[in-house]
């Protein structure tokens, strides 16, 4: 045998490069404790569908629970039945999510457009922001992103090999991405490729859709759950249908919890979500111009294919939740067909250019901004260089309530200059990695050296996640409540009532780790209101006068009070009361009763 190819050495250490962001993404899963309000909700949603075999309904805290479609609790609550109610249970499904969508990422791309950009796809994808903040939630964006993804990938191989398996394969993606997140999967597949034909001129294909045989399938699979679900839970088909899907698109649903980001930011923050990859979006809008420019009347390949179908999907999906109510994460799904268009471009230009003076100012604005950044991460520790260690960072924030809560990234406006004393790690090793990374990537794009340039922007941005990861952890008591339901479980008794005050929310991770219900004090609101109003909810809601009543009982009572009700508590005058714990800012208490 002869000595490995440059290139193939280049594969090997990419493969190395990947399967180190696998065990990062795998290592994450244990910490921190699950996070309070959608992480944990939707946790205990799975959690409760597991001890109770109920696989059609979803409940949270007894109450049902019918805004979301089922798979991502499925998976969970299997999960749950064979490793037990953990972190790592939790976070497993998610996990493979990422791992698969990788692994298609540099499939779709290795076949479209060469093993360099597969290669690159899969790792700045996996490398990317949104792909790491929006996975520390348990949310289902990242397994709609790899069924819709797989549905189109399957479509643009059958076009290609006329391979009946093929075809079939497109409709059962698809219907698992409806049970992932509803009807908007249909939206977007069925948009995207409506469009895609109607410019490509392949709707003439169509009796080799399979579309008869495609749709039984897809409602044999699809349809059952609905169809149950409808049958159980009288106003699902509304409540499901309507308020979740159509209303919630057009900003009425009820109860509006939602806030909507103006159109251009929207758009601007994809910058961020999709870094690193972002850094290359220039050539890619410039191989675009060219392409739109002189685009064949007839996609006649399955990179061009390829390429129109990802810039139709990728456009729809950012449209469509300008327009709508939409949240951070609301656009996870386009990561896939934008790792692929920008790699695409950055492949095809390190390959003709041995020097590139766009790749160079790529590298030049990563140096401003790792220099830039890793100065402020060098200031914030010098600053608090004298500051104590502080092992609950939540009593160094300040509640600057941007969003109101309702963004998934609100609580980052929170920070002060003196939490660096409990981020002295994290922030030491992101400032030299920011420092050093940039600085090398850019002398080897320099050089030339081009593949070794990029991996050193992926090592770069694979050790900046690590850091904020360690960074998270130290979050933990702010963001979640699993050590103040530790300390609930050392005073709890069969006879002891648990409260939290306010919705549920700002305290769903004791569900999971009390496994027991929680009474709500003017707590029936957002996720629990319409559930609420069945004949068979449990009797779980309380106001403030059954509260006042029930403290001078002769029942002992333990009350969760978070940050946001602390001074709405202190002025109830419950009477005799005693601090059981406290962390960051959220409380137990209990009333005055052996």
């Amino acid at each position: 045998m002869g000595a490995p190819t440059a290139a193939g050495r280049a594969r090997s250490f990419s493969t190395i490069v990947l399967a180190c962001i696998f065990v990062f993404y795998v290592e994450s899963t244990f910490v921190p404790g699950l996070l309070d309000d959608a992480d944990a909700t939707h946790a205990e949603a799975a959690r409760e569908m597991a001890a109770s075999n109920d696989f059609v309904t979803l409940h949270v805290n007894g109450i049902r629970y019918l805004e979301k479609a089922p798979l991502m609790y499925w998976t969970v609550a299997v999960s749950y039945k064979i490793f037990g109610v953990n972190e790592f249970a939790t976070r497993l499904p998610i996990v493979l999510g990422v791992i698969a969508l990788a692994l298609l990422t540099r499939c779709w791309g290795t076949r479209a457009f060469g093993s360099r950009a597969g290669d690159y796809a899969a790792l700045l994808l996996s490398t990317g922001l949104g792909m790491f903040l929006f996975t520390r939630i348990l949310i289902p964006e990242v397994l709609l992103s790899l069924f819709l993804g797989a549905s189109f990938y399957f479509f643009l191989t059958a076009l290609e090999t006329h391979e009946r398996w093929r075809w079939y394969a497109v409709y059962v993606a698809l219907a698992l991405a409806v049970l992932t997140k509803g009807l908007v999967s249909l939206a977007f597949v069925g948009g995207t490729l409506f469009l895609y034909l109607v410019i490509s001129g392949e709707w003439r294909r169509w009796r080799e859709f399979r579309i008869g045989t495609g749709l039984l399938f897809f409602l044999i699979i699809a349809a059952p759950w609905h169809i149950l679900a409808g049958i159980r839970n009288e106003g699902f088909f509304w409540f499901y249908f309507i308020n979740e899907h159509v209303l919630r698109f057009l900003g009425r649903r009820y109860p509006k919890d939602y806030n909507k980001m103006p159109a251009l930011v929207y758009w601007l923050s994809h910058l961020v979500w999709l870094f690193p990859a972002s850094l290359y979006v220039h050539v890619w809008l410039r191989d675009g111009i060219y392409w739109i420019r002189n685009r064949p009347a007839q996609a006649v390949d399955f990179a061009a294919r390829t390429r129109l179908l990802c810039t139709i999907y990728a456009a729809l999906i950012l449209i469509f939740f300008a327009i709508s109510t939409n949240q951070e994460y609301y656009t996870f799904p386009v990561y896939l067909p934008m790792s692929l268009l920008i790699t695409s471009s950055l492949a095809r230009e390190e390959e003709r250019h041995s020097r590139s003076r766009l790749l160079v100012v790529s590298h030049l604005v990563l140096v401003v901004i790792g220099v830039t950044a890793a100065v402020v991460l060098f200031a914030g520790l010098w600053s608090s260089r004298h500051l104590p260690f502080v092992s609950d960072i939540g009593t160094l924030l300040v509640q600057r309530g941007v969003g109101d809560y309702t963004l998934s990234t609100s609580h980052l406006f929170d920070l002060t200059t003196s939490a660096f004393a409990a981020l002295r790690l994290p922030a030491t090793l992101a400032a030299i990695t920011l420092l050093v990374g940039p600085i090398v990537s850019l002398l080897a794009r320099i050089r030339g050296k081009h593949y070794a340039a990029t991996l050193a922007v992926v090592i770069t941005a694979g050790t900046f996640l690590l850091a904020a990861q360690i960074a998270l952890a130290r979050f933990g008591p702010y963001l979640s409540s699993k050590a103040l339901a530790q300390d609930i479980a050392s005073h709890i008794g069969q006879a002891n009532k648990v409260m939290i005050y306010g919705d549920q929310a700002f305290g769903s991770s004791l569900l999971v780790y009390l496994k027991r219900p929680i009474y709500l004090v003017n707590g029936r609101s957002t996720s629990m209101e319409f559930g609420s109003k069945f004949p068979d909810a449990p009797k779980i809601f309380m106001n403030t006068a059954d509260l006042r009543q029930q403290w001078q009982s002769q029942e002992r009572l333990l009350l969760f009070v978070p940050r946001e009700r602390s001074g709405e508590v202190d002025q109830l005058n419950l009477g005799c009361r005693v601090l059981l714990a406290q962390r960051s800012g959220k409380k137990i208490y209990t009333n005055c009763r052996p």
